[in-house]
């Protein structure tokens, strides 16, 4: 400031200098000048002083929140709150949607279908099947991408995701993938096509189809469901009744950090063969922290996310049940088309600790993961002539009671063994239609397509059949 004192004086002594020879109107005009340039500058000093404060706040902030010590720590704390968050708050908006798509509206077309005198065929192709698995799929997928979105939008106008970037940059650059595929990685803990989506942010080919491909392995919300039902009834019975819910949720995080292991190993793997090259140099700039906007956030993750990948989940689901009701409802000799496929598939899947009935879900269900449970659990009920259980054939179902869940799935032959590569099945199999669409959208590469959906399948059967075999040899 004291140097900007003494500029300006000296300025001011040379116009008046020159006042006699320029004359009283060009000495008042450049002395107005002069003034108005002092104050602007003046203005631009108080305002580097104003950012040079925030400048500390945030440089005292990216001290904690970017350090080896405590990065990582609050790190995970603040992705698991979020997880938690958006499992526990979407449990009561999935129960009323559920209660009003599945036992208000459906009752009542059914009732109208009978008052039309639709044929029965009709009224079960269109209701038990297509209508029912899209209500499934609403009632399941929209409460949570619609609480997980606008929380992670929020962390990322706070600034804080590209913090999350920088902390796992050296892991990911040990793995030969980009630094920016932590954030995409993020994102498919909410939606695995919006997590593909998001791989726009890397420029790098190469680095973008690691990340488009490894994705699949973050447990999407669409899986979450599953994985927290199966750790209750096959984890959490093993120990005293109040340990329950830590060991089932201990369960269920292990689950989701080994997928976040094998989107290393397999970044890694694919950096060494089949898209080899170097891993490329980039500025990570760590934006400066502001409060988010709230409505732009609603906006963005409502509209942008939320509603475009449900609107393609729906449009996928439909066909599915359309199948699911058909292979439950067409007989040959009297036996359903999917009691032939279960007893087909069985011999396989108790070799790599499962059975027909998961397979066949796995193989129907694959538009949307929110419908596995329920399709496992109208096969299991249809198959094993389990009475009083589910509406007909061809109709998904879940039920309230956890216990009564557990009676279907032990009296189809369901074990401890069975739960446990269930989990990591539900991690390790392909992506839903919805992400191999957007993958193929993405990359417009049938073959990248095709890699990025049965690699994972690839992975699941290996380690389910690992883990059967040591059961079997150690039980």
């Amino acid at each position: 400031m004291e140097k900007l004192k003494n500029e300006t004086d000296e300025i001011l002594t040379f116009a008046s200098s020159l006042r006699w020879k320029m004359g009283e109107d060009y000495h008042d005009k450049l002395t107005e000048g002069i003034y108005s340039d002092a104050a602007a500058i003046t203005k631009r000093v108080e305002i580097k002083k104003n950012e040079k404060e925030s400048y500390h706040f945030d440089r005292m902030l990216d001290k904690v929140l970017t350090s080896r010590t405590f990065g990582f720590p609050i790190m995970a704390l603040i992705l698991s709150v979020i997880l938690w968050i958006t499992i526990q708050g979407a449990n009561y908006p999935s129960s009323m949607l559920n209660t009003l798509l599945l036992e208000m509206v459906y009752p009542f077309l059914k009732g109208l279908s009978a008052q039309l005198g639709v044929v029965w065929w009709l009224d079960g192709f269109i209701l038990d099947g297509v209508y029912m698995a899209v209500a499934w799929v609403i009632a399941v997928m929209l409460p949570p991408m619609a609480i997980f979105f606008p929380l992670f939008t929020l962390l990322e106008d706070f600034g804080y995701l590209p913090r999350v970037a920088f902390n796992l940059d050296g892991l990911f650059k040990k793995s030969g993938a980009h630094g920016k595929q932590a954030l995409t990685m993020s994102m498919g803990w909410g939606c695995n096509a919006a997590g593909v989506v998001a791989t726009r942010i890397i420029d790098s080919p190469r680095e973008r189809l690691i990340a488009i491909i490894t994705n699949n392995f973050s447990l999407c919300n669409g899986r979450w469901p599953t994985q927290i039902l199966i750790a209750t009834i096959f984890i959490g019975v093993l120990v005293p009744a109040g340990w329950s819910g830590l060991i089932s949720s201990a369960a269920v995080i292990g689950i989701a950090f080994l997928g976040i292991f094998f989107t290393f190993f397999t970044s890694w793997f694919l950096s060494r063969t089949m898209l080899k090259g170097e891993v490329s140099t980039f500025t990570l700039e760590l934006p400066p922290y502001r409060p988010p906007r709230f409505w732009k956030t609603i906006y963005t993750s409502l509209i942008d996310r939320t509603i475009i990948v449900l609107w393609r989940a729906i449009v996928f689901a439909a066909p599915a049940g359309a199948v699911i009701w058909l292979i439950s409802n067409i007989s040959i000799s009297e036996i359903t088309l999917a009691a032939y496929a279960i007893d087909f598939l069985d011999e396989f899947g108790f070799l790599i600790g499962l059975n027909g009935v998961i397979l066949l879900a796995y193989v129907v269900a694959i538009p949307a993961n929110e419908i596995v449970i329920p399709t496992i659990l109208m096969l299991t009920v249809s198959h094993f002539g389990i009475v009083d259980m589910g509406a007909s054939d061809g109709v998904m179902f879940e039920l309230d009671s956890t216990t009564e869940t557990a009676s279907i799935l032990k009296t189809g032959g369901w074990t401890l063994l069975t739960g446990i590569n269930l989990m990591l099945f539900s991690l390790l199999h392909n992506p839903c239609s919805t992400t191999i669409y957007t993958i193929y959208r993405e990359t417009k590469s049938w073959k990248w397509t095709s890699v990025a959906t049965f690699l994972p399948i690839v992975f699941g059967l290996i380690v389910c059949f690992l883990v059967a075999q040591f059961w079997r040899i150690l039980f």
